[in-house]
Parts: structure tokens; sequence; C-alpha cells
């Protein structure tokens, strides 16, 4: 990665997680409202600030797309795109599904990505072409071939957004076809879950770029396999759907387009692989 070092990703994600875990444990944390459901607390905005700045720092030039600040620096080749608390409802309840994510990329490509798990003492990492880590032991998907033997985890961005199609369809046509179903509430964990064999995939809709970013690069240094769900690359503006690869058609098959678009694609069965 050149001068773009995972250490130093790795790093800033454990000071950006302590730092998250302090003002946490200190309460009284002021919450603002994007919508009736969609809330922000002040440590994401507390937490962004110090990746940034560390960013801004070591890499003046590169260009940062935050959650909670937006994106500037776009001329730039570098891209660094940042969840600074990537579930913050489990985080302002006092539980400890949530995360920081840091992803990299380069020229559109992402070169590296990091997702921290502070408060279950968990570091995601991944490097483009030189596999995937959890705290710093190389990790790979599980090898469960069919659906009936798999547990997925979804989330209900759709539905906190009040979009009209949303992903209740989908959960209730796939529930009885599998093991189990989970809801962690953070897509970097649910992506990097599936990367190291605790989960067989993941779904969701309405997610951004932030949410998925690192943890979609975990995942495919673990050897899994994301794509929309039509099979394509048009991920996550027409859904995210995530797996170790083997029982990716047969999720594809439970999950409908239709849910995101209104209509299924009629290349449908031909880009799904």
């Amino acid at each position: 990665m050149k001068k773009h070092t995972l250490s130093f990703i790795v790093g800033l994600a454990e000071s950006a997680g302590r730092l998250a875990q302090k003002m946490r444990a200190a309460g009284g944390l002021s919450i603002g409202y994007k919508n009736d459901k969609d809330i922000v607390s002040e440590a994401d905005m507390a937490v962004e600030k110090l990746i940034a700045d560390g960013i801004r720092e070591r890499f003046p030039s590169d260009g940062i797309w935050g959650e909670e600040g937006g994106r500037n620096g776009a001329s730039s080749d570098f891209l660094w795109i940042v969840d600074p608390i990537d579930g913050t409802t489990s985080f302002v309840h006092g539980q400890p599904f949530y995360s920081v994510s840091i992803g990299l990329q380069y020229r559109g490509e992402t070169i590296a990505g990091v997702v921290n798990a502070p408060a279950l003492g968990e570091i995601f990492s991944a490097e483009k072409s030189s596999g995937a880590s959890l705290n710093g032991k190389r990790i790979s998907v599980s090898r469960r071939s069919r659906l009936i033997e798999s547990v997925l985890s979804t989330g209900f961005a759709c539905v906190r957004a009040g979009m009209e199609r949303n992903n209740l369809e989908n959960f209730c046509r796939i529930l009885p076809k599998i093991r189990g179903v989970r809801r962690f509430g953070s897509a970097a964990i649910d992506l990097s879950y599936v990367a190291c064999g605790r989960l067989e995939g993941f779904w969701e809709m309405n997610l951004k770029q932030y949410d998925i970013c690192a943890g979609v690069l975990i995942l495919e240094e673990a050897g899994g396999k994301v794509s929309d769900f039509d099979g394509g690359a048009r991920f996550p503006e027409h859904g995210l759907a995530a797996s170790n690869g083997l029982i990716h058609r047969e999720m594809l098959d439970n999950i409908g387009l239709q849910s995101v678009t209104g209509s299924a694609s009629p290349l449908r069965k031909k880009n799904r692989g």
C-alpha cells in the first residue's frame, strides 16, 4: 500500500474505539436525530473527528468520506471511507455490537479495511490480495454449503428509513429455510462475522458505502462473495448479499430484487453465479 500502512489504520481504529468506549462509560451522551428512528450521538461526531484529524495529519492530500462529515478531497487518488460508530443504536443503548469502520480506496478500489468492535475486543483487518485477520490471526469463511445448515444475519435500515419496499418479505421467505438468523445492528460486524465463519451469510437493504467498505474487503479477502440482490456488482444501491460463496446462489434465490427496484430483472438468472 506504499505509504498507507495497515498498521496505521489499525492503530487509528484502536484509538477511535477507545474514545467511543470512554464516552459511552461517561454516560450522558447528547443525542440528535436524522429522522424519527435514525440517531446520531456526540460520540459519532467526536470519533469521526479523531479519525479525520489522524488521517489529515499524516496524509493531508487524501480525500475523506465520513458518515457524519460528508465527502471532501474528491480530487485525490486516495479516499478514506469512515463510519465512526456503525451501530449507534446499540452503542447508545449500552449493547456491545457496534464498531469503528475505516476503509481505504485507491482510484475507486478498496485496498485496505479495518473493523474494530471495541466492546468485544475484536479487530478485523484486511489488505488487498493479502488475506484477512482477526486480532492478527488469519481468518476464512465457513465451509457449510447448504442454506438449511446456515446461520444468516440481516438488518432493517430500510424499515427505519420508512421505505415502502423493505426487507420484511425477504425475512419471512428465507427464515424457514435456514438454521437461524441473527440481528447485530452493525453491517461492518455482520460482514466480518461472515468472514470469520460465525455466519454463512448476510443481506440488507438501504446501506451506504461507509457501512460496508471495510467489511466487504475483509470478507472477500477471507474467501467470501459479495453481490447485489441480482448477483451483480451494483451494491449497496441494489441491495447487498454477502456469503461464504457456497450458499450464495441459494441465498439469492430467496431474497427478491423486486424488493429494491419494484420488479425482477430479466437478467436475474443469467447474472447469478
